[in-house]
Parts: structure tokens; C-alpha cells; sequence
């Protein structure tokens, strides 16, 4: 079906709005939706700082109780006189006054003397404690916050063992567990030495608080941090202390509106903080809400995990504000169409008919007609498209007739090497057998011939000319054989180094000063090492021969700025070459040595090497002062494993 061009430019723009306000859109939802739970993320991990804070601060309450009770005079005087009554009289008060769950007395081995909970139960040993261990070994105060299994706890009272029993209540996607309640307690507990005048120990106080049941922590959080905000009737921030993965003491509410005490976390937290004890800060799923929460563990005495520390914050306010981003968005979005389709239909109708005769332009210039030109009936920007468009034409037809120009070059060119190539492997194929059997029957003859002979100087340049010939047989050979390379993991210095010590002592390098400059950690590549030594021998002696009887030598590896390619440097301070010759350096034939000097072939070969290398051999020079011949080949370790 046709359309007309009104109909499409107002459809295109139309798309174009549409296109664009919906990736706007998905946009700025993406990343404003991403910032809102950056954000979140960022406080819920001050929070976390904040509640760890409030947990270290009842901590150190405890810790003080302790060591200030221990260093009052009441008793190291009843210890040393052995006057239980008092003592018992004075630690009852400390209980009662501080609020603590447990307040005990051993004496200097950890034997129990007076529980201020269970005055009756007394003689039994504590030093297997980790914590009574500690202060026995560094005499300190020691705190930290301990499982206490059921039968310490019920040897302090069996309240206290009722109070921690607790039964597995069925969470969603907590983790499976095969015990189904918990009957030890996790508690905050410091124990402190009692020493004498001395210094000598005679006893040691301990005493905590059970966190089983016990809200005054989280609510503390709860109060500091969040400061009762509600939304939608629910609390906005949370504060749980966990026992393993068991909500012991909690402000989170389960549907019913009591406190989740007895659920468990989910199975990815579980994993994430008990088991690699690292922290968790991002969403998760709490008993029956999605949280943007944090978590980090708890851990005892001995450093092992026994519980966890969470914050959180109620994602629900987040998604609506999302959602709520998400609407003002498309409203938007819908504007902008309405907008565009107006302004696109008025558009249309004002650059209908100028843009008819490009039209037609364009359909001629498809069909390969490079003469048609569009009219210029306007100055605006309508008559410069056309002006640019005629231009366009005019360079079209220009670089259509330069680029045939150039293939045709480039064909026979691609000919020419070909051919040279064909005539190189045939030329050489029928020389090289009369040329060997000339050398042979040459030097048989100057082996029989007396050294005074007259015929011996003539024969011996017959051997020299036919011994040129044969190494311009193997350049030819060479040229016209260029085989795939057999590539292996090569150390590029090694290979640089075994190469000098080929030539270096060769009469040509005697005034000849080779500097080395290679990259100490040069990466290994994949190269052809018989191949690549030839590159390198062509080059280094074509240096020498360039410098004379004297000069330097600079061989340089590194790596390219981008990492990607090796690059080995030869720098010379011979005479240069000529700008005029650069182009032809490394075309077959080409040589500026002179006559019986050179074949023009080494550095085609080279050339020809390298680019079968995916490599590049680029040269700079300036004449009496030196050249520069840079080899580039890719760094590649197939076979580096």
C-alpha cells in the first residue's frame, strides 16, 4: 500500500516521540527506582551502624555492673574473711538495683559460691565457662554474648529456662530444620576478677542479661532509629536479635499483631550471614512483608556465629513511589505524542513540496543517474539540503570514477605479483639444478688446480657470480614459497637474543654497538620462530649495512598502549633512506644497495611474513640520521595453559 510522504512524516515523528518517551520512561523509572533503593540501602546500612551501636552500648552497661561490683570493697573483704552473708546481702542489692537476669560468685578455681538467682545451688565449676576460662587465664574483664545451654540455666533458675524454651513456628522460605524448638538461651555476660590487695585472685564475678524475650534492645533501636513511623498502618522499621536463624526477640508482628518471636529468617540470608558470616544488606522477605533490610552476624567469645543483628525498613513505600514515578512518567510520555503529532502534521505540510523534488533526486541518483541536479527555489535550509544534495552528486561521481581508477590499479597490480610470482617459482625451478651443478664442477676444478695457475682468478669469480646467483634462486624461491606459519608460544626477547647471537660476530658487527632495551615482563604470542628470525636477521643486517664500519644499533620490545600488540623497534644511525623510496621498500625487486649487493627481495619476504602473522612493519627514517623499522604482531596464547 502506498503512503504518502505527509502520512510518513507524521508517522515517523510520531514513532521518534513514542520510541523515545517510552525508553525515557523505562529510563528514568530504571534509575530513579534504583536511586530510591540505593537509597534505602544506604540508610537501612546506617541504621544497622546505629542498632550495632545501641547492642555495644547495653553490652558495655553490663560489662561496667560487673567490673565496678567486682572491685567494691564488700567483697574482696568477704572474700578474704570468707563472710558469705555479706556479700550475698550486697550482690542482691547490685541484682535488684540493675536489672540484671544473673549475678553469680565463684571463687579463684570456678567453683560456684552465691547465685543471687538460686541462692541454694552453689559448689558446682564454672571454669569450663569460655568466658570465667578467659578472665581465670588474663585476669580481665571479659564480655560477650554467649549461648547458655538449658542445664546452666536452669542451675541459675528454672524460669529462665522457660523463658528461652521456644518452638519453631512455620516461616515462608525459611530454611528446613529438623528441630522444631529451642530450649538454650543467648545472653549478654560479662565476668569480671575479684583480686585482693595483692593483685592475687580470689574470685571472679559474672552475670548477664537474657536477650530471649526480652524487647528492650530492639525497641530501643526501634524508638531511636525509626522514631514510630507508620505507613499504612505498619511500622516503617523493624529490629530483631536472632539466635542461629530463630527471632528471639523481635518488633517485627505477625498478622495477628503479636511479636514474631519463634520465626526463622529466610533461606538466603541464612546462607549469606550463618554460614559465610558475611553482612547482608538488600531486600528479603521477613515473616510476612518484603523488607530492604540489613543483617550482620553475631558471634561469640570464640568468634564462631551464634545469631544475627537486623534492621529493616518496610519496602512497601518504596514500590509506591515507584509506581507513582512510573504514572507521572507515561503521563508525560502521552503529552509528548499528542504534542509531536500536531506539530508533526504542520511540519509535513510546509516541507511537502521542496522535499518531493529530493525525492525525486534521490530516485534518479538510485538509479545511477549522476547528472540530475535538484532545483534551488529557497535560501532556508530546505534550498542548502538541495545545494548539499547537488554536492553530494558532484562527489559521488567524482570518487565513483576515482574508485575505478583505483581498482583497476589495484587489479593489475594483484596481477603483476602474481604473475612476478609464477615467473619467480619457474625462473628459479630451472636455474637452481644448472646453477648447483656449475658450483660443484667450479670448485672441483679449483681443488685440482695449482695455486699459481692464471685460469685460478677467473674461476673463482665464475664461482662467486654463480654463488649470487644461487641466493637470488633462493630469494626468488623464497618469495614465490611463503608458506603458513607453524605457530608456537614464543618468548619475543629469547628469540631476539638467540637471533643476535647468529650475527653479532660476524665481521660486518665488529664496530657495530647493539644496545638492548627489552620489556623485563614481555608477554609471550603465538608466532612461527624459524619465520619471525628471518624478519629479524633481514633487518638487523640490512641496519649494518647501512651504518658502514661503525654506529649503534638500537633493538627496543614493549607492549602497545593498549595492550593488545607487541612491538619490537630497530634503530639504527646509518644513512636513511630517501622519503622517495619509502613506498617501495618492501615491493619485490626494490633495492638501494648497490649492484651484486642485494636482491630487493629480503624485506618483501619480511613483509609478506608478518602480514601472515596478522602483524605490521612500519618505517620511519630521515636521511644521515637513521631509520626505524617497528614490527607489530598481536599477542595471542592458545596454547598458554
Amino acid at each position: 500500500m502506498k503512503i504518502s510522504l505527509r502520512n510518513k512524516v507524521i508517522a515517523s515523528l510520531s514513532l521518534i516521540v513514542v520510541i523515545t518517551g517510552l525508553f525515557a520512561t523505562w529510563t528514568g523509572m530504571h534509575l530513579i527506582g534504583k536511586s530510591i533503593i540505593n537509597q534505602a540501602q544506604d540508610k537501612v546500612r546506617m541504621d544497622l551502624n546505629s542498632a550495632r551501636e545501641i547492642y555495644r552500648e547495653n553490652s558495655e552497661k553490663i560489662k561496667d555492673i560487673i567490673r565496678l561490683t567486682a572491685l567494691r570493697v564488700f567483697l574482696k573483704e568477704g572474700l578474704s574473711r570468707n563472710n558469705l552473708e555479706q556479700i550475698k546481702v550486697e550482690l542482691d542489692k547490685v541484682k535488684k538495683n540493675e536489672s540484671i537476669d544473673i549475678l553469680t560468685l565463684t571463687d579463684e578455681n570456678g567453683f560456684v559460691s552465691y547465685r543471687t538467682r538460686n541462692p541454694d545451688r552453689f559448689g558446682d565449676n564454672q571454669a569450663g565457662d569460655e568466658i570465667i576460662k578467659r578472665v581465670l587465664s588474663t585476669k580481665e574483664v571479659v564480655l560477650s554474648t554467649q549461648i547458655v545451654p538449658r542445664n546452666e540455666l536452669m542451675k541459675e533458675d528454672e524460669s529462665l529456662a522457660e523463658q528461652v524454651r521456644m518452638e519453631f513456628i512455620p516461616t515462608p522460605r525459611a530454611k528446613p530444620r529438623e528441630e522444631n524448638e529451642e530450649t538454650s538461651g543467648m545472653m549478654i555476660k560479662a565476668a569480671a576478677p575479684v583480686l585482693d590487695d595483692t593483685g592475687r585472685l580470689i574470685g571472679i564475678l559474672y552475670g548477664g542479661t537474657l536477650l530471649n524475650r526480652n524487647y528492650s534492645i530492639v525497641d530501643k533501636i526501634k524508638d531511636t532509629v525509626y522514631q514510630g513511623q507508620t505507613y499504612k498502618g505498619k511500622d516503617m522499621g523493624t529490629a530483631t536479635i536472632f539466635q542461629q536463624d530463630l527471632r528471639i526477640s523481635t518488633n517485627v508482628m505477625r498478622e495477628d499483631g503479636n511479636r514474631a518471636i519463634g520465626t526463622r529468617v529466610s533461606e538466603e540470608v541464612y546462607d549469606q550471614v550463618l554460614v559465610k558470616g558475611l553482612p547482608w544488606i538488600e531486600r528479603a522477605f521477613v515473616v510476612n512483608n518484603w523488607y530492604i533490610t540489613a543483617y550482620e552476624p553475631i558471634r561469640n567469645i570464640s568468634g564462631e556465629i551464634i545469631g544475627i543483628l537486623y534492621v529493616g525498613i518496610l519496602e512497601e513505600k518504596f514500590v509506591d513511589m515507584r509506581r507513582e514515578t512510573m504514572w507521572m512518567f507515561i503521563g508525560i510520555t502521552l503529552a509528548g505524542v499528542v504534542v509531536a503529532f500536531i506539530g508533526s502534521t504542520l511540519l509535513a505540510v510546509h516541507i511537502l513540496k521542496p522535499i518531493k523534488h529530493l525525492v525525486f533526486a534521490s530516485h534518479q541518483l538510485a538509479e545511477g543517474n549522476l547528472t540530475h541536479k535538484v532545483p534551488i527555489e529557497s535560501q532556508d535550509e530546505i534550498g542548502e539540503l538541495a545545494m548539499t544534495f547537488n554536492f553530494m552528486v558532484d562527489s559521488l561521481k567524482n570518487r565513483d570514477e576515482q574508485l575505478k581508477t583505483y581498482t583497476q590499479q589495484k587489479i593489475m597490480e594483484s596481477e603483476r605479483l602474481a604473475t612476478i610470482g609464477q615467473l619467480a617459482a619457474g625462473v628459479a625451478h630451472e636455474l637452481n639444478n644448472p646453477l648447483g651443478g656449475i658450483l660443484v664442477y667450479s670448485h672441483l676444478l679449483l681443488e685440482k688446480m695449482e695455486s699459481d695457475d692464471p685460469k685460478k682468478e677467473q674461476l673463482e669469480k665464475i664461482v662467486t657470480q654463480a654463488t649470487r646467483c644461487k641466493d637470488i634462486v633462493k630469494g626468488l624461491l623464497d618469495f614465490s614459497r611463503q608458506t603458513e606459519p607453524k605457530l608456537d608460544l614464543t618468548n619475543v626477547n629469547e628469540l631476539l637474543q638467540s637471533t643476535l647471537s647468529l650475527v653479532e660476530n660476524q665481521s660486518l658487527f665488529q664496530n657495530i654497538r647493539i644496545v638492548k632495551k627489552f620489556h623485563p615482563n614481555l608477554p609471550k604470542t603465538m608466532l612461527d620462530k624459524a619465520q619471525i628470525q628471518q624478519v629479524f636477521i633481514n633487518i638487523i643486517l640490512n641496519a649494518a649495512e647501512s651504518m658502514g664500519e661503525k654506529g649503534k644499533l638500537t633493538i627496543t620490545t614493549k607492549v602497545s598502549k593498549d595492550g593488545q600488540l607487541i612491538e619490537i623497534e630497530f634503530t639504527d644511525t646509518g644513512c636513511g633512506i630517501p622519503e622517495a623510496y619509502l613506498k617501495k621498500l618492501f615491493e619485490p625487486f626494490f633495492t638501494t644497495k648497490e649492484v651484486g649487493r642485494g636482491t630487493g627481495l629480503g624485506l618483501a619476504i619480511s613483509y609478506g611474513i608478518i602480514q601472515k602473522h596478522n602483524g605490521t612493519i612500519e618505517v620511519k627514517s630521515q636521511a644521515d640520521k637513521g631509520t626505524t623499522f617497528t614490527v607489530k604482531m598481536p599477542i595471542t596464547a592458545e596454547k598458554n595453559k
